[in-house]
This record gives C-alpha cells, structure tokens and sequence, in this order.
C-alpha cells in the first residue's frame, strides 16, 4: 500500500511539469512557433476541453489544437505568453486536480492585450506518467 504523504511528494512536481508544459504549448514569444501539438501528448487523446466564455463551447483534443495552432503561427496572435500565477493540487493516490488562476498576455490582430482567469486541470497517472483528462477555464472579463 503506498503511502499519501510519499505519494504526493513524487507525484507535485510531475504534476507541476505538466502543467507548465501545457502553458507552455502556447508560448510564441520572440517568434518561435508555439508547440500547440504537444498537447496531444499532454492530454488523453479522449480527453475534454471547455471554454465557459464568451460562449460555452466543449472541445475534442483536436477541435481545440487547430485554431489555436492558425491563431499562434499565422500572425493574428504574436507574443503570446500564458503562466500559472496561483494553484492548489489536490492528488488521492492515481487521480489528481488542479484548481488555478493564470494570466495571458500577447498582440492580438496588432493590439496589445492582457487577461486572465482561472483554470481547473483534471489528472490521471498512466503508464507513461502524469497525463490531463479533461481541462475546463473561465477567463475573467
């Protein structure tokens, strides 16, 4: 039987690079092409996305990678950056949630923006490590 406490302190930090490499996947900053399709292999292929606004919309992996992949490399979107800025990870044994607050900032069609919002990243751990399942965000008006 595995110990919570031992378990959790394995299991934070991989749970922590994940989530920076999904913020990551955005990143455009000084022209480099955002890594949008790593989230393929972030997230379980059957994996859920939504967006509570402006429109509620629910995503398959790959309904949300393609326009973000035109929106970060076609111009529209430059300099974009995303970061984590507060978290609490809550993790019982092959399970894990994140409830977070994140901010954004980039160029948008030429005008410079910021925003944020919260996130909430639902976890399981794989063969191949720690993976997201589902992944929902509302960014604040």
């Amino acid at each position: 039987m595995s110990h919570p406490e031992i378990d959790h302190a394995e299991s934070k930090p991989e749970i922590d690079a994940v989530t920076a490499e999904f913020f990551g996947a955005f990143d455009n900053r000084g022209g480099r092409p955002a890594d949008v399709a790593r989230i393929r292999r972030l997230v379980l292929p059957s994996g859920v996305i939504v967006a509570t606004g402006p429109e509620f919309r629910v995503y398959t992996v790959e309904e949300f990678i393609e326009p973000r992949r035109r929106l970060l490399s076609e111009g529209r979107l430059t300099e974009f950056v995303e970061w984590e800025t507060s978290e609490r990870t809550e993790i019982a044994g092959d399970v894990a949630s994140r409830f977070g607050t994140y901010r954004k900032s980039g160029i948008l069609d030429g005008a410079p923006f910021e925003g944020g919002g919260t996130k909430t990243i639902q976890f399981v751990r794989t063969s191949e490590g720690w993976r997201i399942t589902a992944f929902a965000w509302y960014d604040r008006p």
